[in-house]
């Protein structure tokens, strides 16, 4: 039997009434009604009240103390029941009591309002901060998501196979963290980005199909969706598979998993939507579109091609009908101006739409009664809407555009927070200009099979070119990227070749990989959707950092350990580095 509890503080019930049980948890609260002493006793499962009569056994006890304490258990008076917590029905007389580990009197913050507190006063004392069962909630519920995929995976016939954390430099994506070897002398190691070139390899193995819960690690800046340093990821990959088999797997395993964690909310069924890049970039502004927001993003550059207004002469234009947004304040349409003018544009002009369809607004007189009627007939605009009007330079017009088309979502209060909306972006563009050196270079993958293989290599102008890649998004969160494989070591060379690679850069820096391409290499696809995006979803948190146990910091520190730290000169002596 164990020792130090019989029961945990949320599992008794009425049925456990006139029972000597032994409970063991932290001091949540302590209060003293004229020499009765009440303790709510709080461990992961709940809370448990506990009756003290003898004040001399709670002496010197304070919040967050450890104890273990035994008794009956008893039915509470009918006017003390607490209907909100699961043992709100009884109570444990205390008969006995031991301190298993004190606390400090004084605590940085009070444990049930520690998400109120600052961040990093939080996360220097996490393992106080996890004690708050909202936050205690996320990560065991992450824990449930994880366990979940898990299944679903191998009831898909898939192995779960680990591949290495040491591994090789890549040249390729972000930056790498790198580890300096002691035995190989000025030699480095760098933790994987992804498991993307070892998965690979698994199914030139033979291996048909693989799955890992995978830790990634990139040196890169943090985002209220993206964790400095490392995430993880539900990586899978299949031989003898198209983009549509992925797909057929992905939206199984999300929908199930999305179905079966999301407290009741709509989620999109399969089959997700499927939106073309351009057509994300061109309707919604952004290859992360957010489908909760109804509002849909107009090209008017040809509309505008006869109409003289200097501001719109040969730039693109894009417009965006916001419904019932005529009637608004005069405050509204200043506010939006006000971000407009903060994300870089010049201006945001418009035109509404008035009683008998009139249209107001300072372009309006430069379009003729028959402009206006096509415009009003090719929008189908109606009474009360608003015309909001975006033109810039061609690489930046969607950007903006989508970015007003979010802020006019969020203030008109039109995006369905009830809602779980998945779609596929498709056909990326394999290649893309570098702006700074102005050469060829991957959009993306560099590994993924261009559509039309070496036939669209050979003949297309290499801007036309897509690839099989493919992202999952969800509610304006990307979860996922992948791409149907180039397997082909010809296809390869042309590929790199194209965005200014050798054949020796490629058996440089990608040996392994060039070299299992001429050993018999299967067709193969997968993707890897992010598992800490899914629970930060599905758990309704704005930031990722809530749903990981340890986290760091937005400046990359882990302020409960205090990482990055200095390490002694006999360390780095061991691996051969000087610090300069």
């Amino acid at each position: 039997m164990n020792i130090y509890r019989t029961h945990t503080c949320g599992e008794l019930r009425k049925e456990h009434i006139n029972t000597n049980v032994r409970l063991a948890g932290w001091v949540d609260t302590i209060r003293d009604h004229g020499g009765v002493i009440f303790i709510d006793l709080r461990d992961q499962y709940g809370i448990t009240q506990v009756v003290v009569n003898d004040t001399a056994l709670v002496n010197g006890i304070g919040k967050e103390f450890v104890i273990s304490v035994s008794g009956m258990l008893q039915l509470r008076d009918a006017e003390t029941v607490n209907m909100k917590i699961s043992t709100g029905e009884v109570e444990l007389k205390a008969t006995e009591l031991t301190v298993l580990g004190k606390s400090k009197n004084q605590l940085p913050f009070e444990i049930s309002e520690s998400m109120n507190t600052k961040e990093e006063i939080r996360l220097k004392y996490r393992f106080l901060d996890l004690r708050n069962p909202a936050v205690h909630n996320n990560i065991v519920f992450r824990s449930k998501i994880t366990s979940y995929l898990r299944r679903k995976m191998e009831e898909m016939g898939f192995l779960e196979i680990q591949t290495p954390i040491l591994t090789a430099s890549s040249p390729e994506g972000a930056r790498d963290f790198l580890v300096p070897s002691r035995k190989h002398q000025g030699m480095f190691y760098a933790l994987p980005q992804a498991p993307q070139q070892f998965k690979q390899l698994l199914m030139t193995s033979g291996f048909d199909k693989y799955f890992q819960i995978a830790p990634c690690f990139r040196d890169e800046d943090a985002r209220a969706d993206r964790s400095p340093g490392e995430f993880y990821q539900l990586d899978f990959e299949m031989a003898f598979a198209t983009q549509e088999d992925v797909f057929e797997v992905a939206e199984t395993v999300l929908y199930d998993t999305f179905k079966e964690f999301s407290s009741g909310k709509y989620v999109s069924p399969a089959p997700f939507r499927r939106i073309p890049y351009a057509e994300s970039m061109l309707k919604y502004g952004s290859d992360k579109p957010d489908l909760r927001n109804p509002l849909i993003i107009e090209d008017l550059t040809e509309f505008f091609s006869d109409v003289d207004f200097a501001p719109f002469k040969k730039k693109p234009v894009r417009g965006i009908v916001a419904p019932k947004c005529a009637s608004m304040s005069k405050s509204f349409f200043e506010k939006m101006l006000d971000f407009a003018m903060s994300i870089g544009m010049k201006g945001l002009g418009y035109i509404s739409v008035l009683e008998d369809m009139k249209l107001k607004g300072p372009i309006v007189k430069f379009l003729s009664e028959e402009k206006q009627a096509e415009l009003c007939k090719m929008l189908s605009l109606k009474e009360d809407d608003t015309l909001f009007f975006i033109s810039d330079s061609p690489k930046v017009v969607d950007k903006l555009a989508g970015q007003i088309r979010t802020e006019l979502g969020v203030r008109l209060d039109i995006i369905d927070k009830d809602r779980y909306e998945f779609c596929f972006v498709t056909d990326f563009p394999m290649f893309g200009i570098n702006e700074d050196s102005g050469n060829i270079e991957f959009m993306h993958n560099p590994f993924s099979m261009p559509q039309g293989e070496m036939e669209a290599l050979e003949t297309k102008d290499p801007l036309d070119v897509l690839a099989y890649q493919y992202d999952i998004v969800c509610n304006g969160v990307e979860l996922s990227s992948g791409a149907v494989r180039n397997h082909r070591p010809d296809i390869m060379l042309k590929a790199f070749e194209i965005a200014g690679y050798t054949q020796q850069d490629i058996e440089d820096r990608f040996s392994a990989l060039y070299n299992a391409f001429h050993y018999g290499a299967p067709p193969h696809a997968g993707m890897a959707p992010g598992l800490d995006r899914m629970v930060m979803l599905l758990a309704n948190q704005e930031s990722i950092r809530e749903v990981v146990a340890f986290p760091m910091n937005g400046n990359a520190q882990d302020l409960l350990l205090g990482a990055p730290n200095t390490v002694t000169e006999q360390q780095l002596r061991e691996v051969h580095i000087k610090l300069r």
